[in-house]
């Protein structure tokens, strides 16, 4: 009796890296803790449903758009600042 299971040598057992960039595992990524209200809560998770996106991608997305709307200066300052930061390995 023949089997219709097709066996794939290079697959890989569970899901792929999902992170920003490729090959990027967002396991990889630094955790963040912040309460929200019940309201907005409700809101990521819908978007979350609605959208098929984790609710990091949602909250990036979020802050790349706040970022944007932010006057060029304070847009200079941020970046500046980040760059630092980053360089200096703070992250929380």
């Amino acid at each position: 009796m023949a089997s219709n299971h097709v066996t794939n040598r290079h697959r890989r057992v569970g899901r792929p890296p999902a992170g920003a960039k490729e090959g990027e595992k967002v396991k990889d990524y630094p955790q963040l803790s912040i309460r929200l209200p019940l309201e907005m809560k409700a809101r990521l998770n819908a978007l979350s449903a609605v959208t098929g996106l984790a609710q990091w991608r949602i909250v990036v997305q979020a802050i790349d758009c706040f970022h944007e709307d932010l006057p060029a200066n304070d847009r200079e300052l941020v970046d500046g600042l980040s760059q630092r930061l980053l360089r200096a390995g703070a992250t929380g």
